[in-house]
């Protein structure tokens, strides 16, 4: 009997979803960043994203790979980016917002790229990668620029976001379970 190997992507686009609805429900000035955030940042969106691209390298998937580790590591460093301060580690200032934007900005150059691997894939996958873009964008300006009317724009641009990879998730895990295109994707 032959072993079939299992689809990562619902996990890793599981984590994604999830973890940038909840931080972007905060960025449209519903919540405060609380252990909700902080938790799925660390948990589902960090270590679950991880695993699902150490698997996805396992299954050959290089891209798949990268960007599920790559935003694995981004959830696990933005967490640390917001407790390093708080830990009494003298470098672990709080970060300035204009250097917390080139963070961001190196994030969206990242996910251009990522996005541009996309093309003549699924239009969901792309939708995902040019949402995302364009919040990691939006999100680095309002922090360069001090203007804070931007952070409810990324968050509605990030909840779309996070919501397609959601669906995205749930059309490759549905098409497994049925055998069969369930949702377009």
């Amino acid at each position: 009997m032959e072993n079939k190997t299992a689809n990562p992507a619902p996990l890793g686009l599981l984590g994604f979803g999830m973890t940038t609805i909840l931080l972007n429900i905060h960025n449209l000035g519903f919540f405060p960043v609380s252990g909700v955030i902080i938790s799925m940042g660390i948990f589902y969106g960090g270590i679950a994203q991880i695993i699902a691209g150490i698997l996805s390298y396992k299954n050959g998937k290089t891209f798949a790979g990268t960007a599920f580790t790559s935003y694995g590591f981004f959830w696990l460093t933005l967490v640390g980016i917001w407790l390093f301060p708080n830990t009494g580690f003298e470098m672990a200032g709080t970060t300035p917002a204009p250097f917390f934007g080139c963070y961001l900005i190196l994030w969206g150059i990242f996910t251009a790229f990522m996005w541009w691997g996309t093309w003549g894939g699924s239009k969901v996958q792309q939708f995902v990668f040019l949402s995302l873009t364009v919040l990691f964008f939006v999100l680095a300006i309002e922090k360069i620029s001090g203007i804070e009317a931007l952070a409810p724009v990324a968050g509605a641009i990030g909840v779309v976001c996070g919501s397609s990879a959601f669906y995205l998730a749930v059309a490759e895990l549905l098409e497994e379970v049925k055998n069969e295109k369930v949702l377009p994707y």
